[in-house]
């Protein structure tokens, strides 16, 4: 099955596929401009560098995805040439773009672990802290005990009561305040990486990479693949429209007459002629026996036809006619 006869077992995309695609298409584009936008901002503070870096950023994956265009074009059209640098122009921006990519993500994620980790240091600051309060609190009281020892109650004892009793409104007030810290909720990333992490006995900094660069290599073919589809609808498309063309074109021109079959020779005619002719009187010549004859060219053509069917008469390879020899 051909090509041709493929496609035509389709006809081209309706409202509703060709938004979805274009949608989708638009917003991994989007994606993609945002990521590398965080990576390429980030790397001169300066308003006016800040402009140049951000369009270069917007230049290279407008320009990726156009060049990967170009590719299936020069693909269908057989123009291996313009393909191979097509391919390598796209290859080129691709690694580029998954670089700012995987910058932009791994961007967003550091702020997710930064966060998780300052909310851990927080609640571990407030646990030393009552620890601390109650490594005091053992300390007056092996204190306490040795002053019992001694006999020394009323010097000693009362003091150091006092004091963890005062040691322990401290550690309380100090729970209470952790306690009432926000529960920091553990993101849905997060998650992801620890599990993962867990899983595969990696560190969450190693599984953070590896998920980055998959997450970017993954958006990245998401668009390429989107645009190859418009890409691929748009020529089909267009050999469609060729195709009802020329059906409407071949619908207006009016059919070829059918050819009108030749009435046969009267058989008093070809008895005539085949007498002189097999008589030796003329030679198989149509003119010389029209002329002898006074006969039509055109009844004499169909004679000799005539006779040539009945293999009366031989035609060489030059097309003239001679008496076949039994």
């Amino acid at each position: 099955m051909t090509t041709q006869d493929t496609a035509a077992l389709r006809y081209p995309k309706g409202w509703f596929a060709l938004t979805t695609v274009y949608s989708f298409t638009g917003l991994a584009i989007l994606a993609s401009i945002v990521f590398s936008l965080l990576l390429f901002l980030s790397i001169d503070d300066n308003p006016l560098m800040k402009w140049l870096f951000g369009g270069l950023a917007i230049i290279f994956e407008l320009g990726k995805f156009y060049v990967w265009y170009e590719y299936g074009e020069c693909k269908a059209r057989r123009d291996l040439g313009g393909a191979f640098w097509s391919l390598l122009f796209y290859s080129v921006l691709a690694a580029i773009s998954i670089g700012g990519s995987i910058g932009g993500i791994n961007s967003a994620t550091n702020t997710i672990l930064s966060q998780q980790a300052r909310h851990e240091r927080e609640i571990a600051r407030f646990d030393e802290q009552i620890a601390s309060i109650e490594r005091q609190i053992q300390l007056n009281e092996d204190a306490a005990r040795k002053y019992i020892e001694m006999a020394r109650i009323s010097s000693g004892v009362s003091g150091l009561q006092q004091a963890n009793t005062k040691l322990r409104l401290k550690q309380d007030e100090l729970r209470q305040e952790r306690d009432a810290k926000p529960l920091n909720e553990q993101s849905s990333m997060l998650g992801l990486m620890s599990s993962l992490a867990d899983g595969v006995g990696m560190s969450i900094s190693q599984v953070q990479f590896l998920l980055v660069c998959f997450l970017s290599i993954l958006l990245d073919a998401f668009g390429a693949y989107f645009v190859s589809l418009i890409g691929a609808e748009n020529r089909f498309r267009r050999w469609w429209q060729r195709q009802q063309q020329q059906a409407q074109a071949d619908a207006l021109v009016p059919a070829d007459p059918l050819p009108v079959a030749k009435p046969a020779p009267e058989p008093a005619l070809v008895a005539r002629v085949r007498s002189v002719l097999e008589s030796g009187e003329l030679k198989c010549s149509k003119r010389k026996v029209a002329e002898t004859l006074a006969l039509p060219l055109e009844e004499v053509d169909r004679v000799f036809q005539h006779l040539l069917a009945e293999g009366v008469l031989g035609q060489g390879s030059n097309r003239h006619y001679h008496l076949q020899t039994n």
